[in-house]
């Protein structure tokens, strides 16, 4: 193996750097300090000589190029010369290389205002595929009502133990945390006027007809909802949906329809769930810190608060299972062919359902209080 060495010959105003046995990433930092110490004003016609090389990597092969376009930059004359096909390769490599990235034009930031409307277009173009995907199921669900042997049972009661039952515990206990809670520090307030009666009415009225609606389809949407978005994202990832398409199975009788049937039937009961539940809690609360009995409590309960005000969140229950179902699902159906895809979905999901519940709520609360209901 011939010795690694860069040689030096300066005649009058021309300059050969001489390279030798191999160039690699170990000489460079060598050959730039020498490089480095030329007194470049000096010379005009500079000759690169790499006929002497055989071998030279990417990282000095660039290292020449750069050394050419400094030189160039100076308005010196330059020459490489080459003897080794292996070598010329390599540097004709590096050059395409650094001309193609050169050429490429930066992608320029966008402005604030182009960035956000880029954002609204994208939202505007999701709202479009997503009502859609409503219209669609909507389709279908009449479909399926106007043929009820197509009703897929097994498959809804599947889901509704999966999705509701399963969810119980957790509907229960929040609620009557919840419940708890609000009873706790109404007790306090109400105290001070000598109003502690009231405090049955501020449960009541708040849990049956607003906090109970809320709560569950919460936590119905980061439970159940999460879980049909992940669940029909991973069986598009394995291509399930196409196979089934290609069976002559339709995708929404059998994945799509069960579970919104499932929401839609046990969304009202997990409402009722936890409006026991928050009562219980706020009927504890008010006996320990209060004093109120608990035949007291249930009598001033059954006076004040009308049938009306648990109807009204019951009636919330299918609106909410509705909107939590379709975009839990569309967004499975959106998952992309790759696992990181699910993830970005399922967060989406979720955010994108508690937000449509609190719309849908709001929209609610300002029908009923112009009807007087």
């Amino acid at each position: 193996m011939k010795t690694s060495f860069l040689k030096l010959d300066i005649q009058d105003d021309s300059l050969t750097l001489l390279f030798n046995g191999e160039f690699t990433l170990y000489q460079i930092h060598k050959y730039q300090l020498l490089i480095d110490d030329i007194n470049f004003s000096q010379v005009t016609t500079i000759t690169i000589d790499l006929t002497n090389l055989d071998f030279i990597d990417t990282a000095s092969a660039i290292f020449i190029h750069d050394l050419n376009n400094q030189l160039l930059q100076q308005n010196k004359n330059i020459q490489i010369k080459t003897e080794s096909e292996e070598v010329e390769k390599t540097l004709k490599l590096i050059q395409d290389t650094m001309q193609s990235s050169s050429t490429t034009p930066l992608k320029k930031k966008d402005n604030m205002i182009k960035s956000l409307g880029k954002t609204v277009y994208s939202y505007y173009l999701t709202l479009l595929s997503f009502l859609s995907f409503l219209g669609e199921l909507f389709i279908h669900i009449l479909y399926i009502l106007k043929k009820p042997k197509t009703i897929r049972y097994k498959e809804i009661l599947f889901e509704i133990n999966e999705s509701a039952i399963k969810a119980f515990f957790i509907v229960a206990l929040s609620s009557f945390l919840v419940g708890i809670v609000i009873a706790y520090q109404s007790a306090n307030q109400l105290s001070l006027y000598g109003a502690n009666i009231f405090i049955v009415d501020m449960i009541g009225l708040s849990m049956l007809r607003e906090l109970s609606p809320v709560i569950t389809a919460v936590i119905i949407a980061g439970r159940s909802g999460s879980a049909f978005t992940a669940q029909i994202g991973a069986m598009k990832i394995t291509q399930e949906l196409d196979a089934m398409r290609t069976m002559g199975f339709d995708p929404h009788m059998f994945l799509v329809l069960p579970r919104v049937f499932a929401l839609i039937i046990m969304m009202p009961v997990l409402i009722f769930i936890s409006d026991i539940s928050a009562i219980l809690g706020g009927m504890l609360i008010a006996n320990v810190n209060l004093g109120i009995s608990f035949e007291l409590f249930l009598d001033r309960f059954s006076n004040v608060i009308e049938i009306r005000h648990f109807l009204v969140g019951i009636f919330k229950g299918p609106f909410f299972a509705i909107l939590i179902a379709s975009i839990a699902i569309y967004r499975g159906l959106m998952v992309k062919d790759d696992t990181q895809s699910i993830g970005y979905n399922t967060t989406k999901s979720v955010v994108e359902s508690i937000f449509a519940v609190i719309i849908c709520d709001a929209v609610f609360s300002i029908i009923f209080t112009n009807l007087g209901i």
